[in-house]
């Protein structure tokens, strides 16, 4: 199932505190294993609502769980999950946020799947340190893609802290870290259609080593010609070379409105 379970004590009450659980909350949790996470959440929480696939662990978790009336596991795969029908049957009254120590084959999915339900205050999540650095990257760096700009367009990530491989059992091949991202009430940037600037921006990423217009082209070429991308990148101030890592959310704004002028 990709899981990994915490072992060490201390670090899912640091997550249940990073989350700011309340008890006006209600936490989804995904993948809460044997429920050291769980437990955390319960004590501060109004309810725990908790999507675990592997039915293995549901009578661990009855045990395990058994003295808290606020919390509830919901056998489910949770990227086949209707989020939304989920969060207003379970959490009635109460403010949603996400608290998890996410399954590591399913991190991207997962986030996107809790993003793009906009169901949610925060998120706060344990995952890979190498996925939490690229969500919260800054344009021109290494670590900065598509993702990075999906993210920061919808939340306001933050890297907390680092969590060392020998916290987990089975040890995971990388270090770990927690990703808050509080969840934007209106996105930094004026964008007339989201899918259409999402499709300039994963296409700016397509050819990482190649320049913004080169990029491009492989998901306009059939509707425009070079010079006119090249045009439309050059309109927004921005050099002809340039290369599509070095853009930031209101470049990307900017750019997208000027091609989605000539398709």
């Amino acid at each position: 199932m990709g899981q990994n379970f915490l072992i060490d004590p201390a670090i899912p009450y640091e997550i249940a505190e990073s989350s700011r659980a309340n008890e006006q909350n209600g936490v989804l949790e995904i993948g809460p294993g044997i429920g050291a996470l769980s437990h955390e959440l319960c004590e501060r929480a109004g309810k725990v609502v908790a999507v675990e696939l592997d039915k293995t662990l549901l009578p661990i978790l009855d045990e395990t769980m058994a003295r808290f009336g606020n919390f509830e596991v919901v056998s489910a795969d949770i990227l086949k999950t209707d989020i939304p029908a989920l969060v207003r049957e379970k959490f009635a009254g109460l403010t949603p946020i996400v608290c998890a120590n996410l399954p590591y084959n399913i991190t991207t999915p997962a986030i996107t799947a809790l993003i793009e339900s906009k169901c949610f205050e925060s998120i706060t999540v344990l995952v890979q340190k190498e996925v939490a650095e690229r969500l919260c990257a800054a344009p021109g760096t290494s670590a900065y893609g598509a993702f990075s700009v999906f993210m920061q367009y919808y939340t306001e990530p933050e890297l907390l802290f680092a969590v060392p491989r020998e916290c987990f059992e089975p040890q995971p091949k990388v270090t770990s870290a927690v990703l808050r991202a509080v969840v934007r009430r209106e996105p930094p940037v004026e964008v007339e259609d989201e899918k259409f600037f999402f499709r300039v921006v994963y296409a700016a990423f397509a050819l990482r080593r190649k320049t913004l217009v080169n990029s491009l082209m492989t998901a306009f070429g059939s509707q425009l010609t070079k010079e006119q991308v090249t045009q439309a990148v050059t309109s927004c101030g921005l050099e002809a070379n340039i290369r599509g890592e070095r853009l930031g959310l209101s470049e990307f704004a900017v750019l997208a409105k000027a091609i989605h002028a000539l398709v």
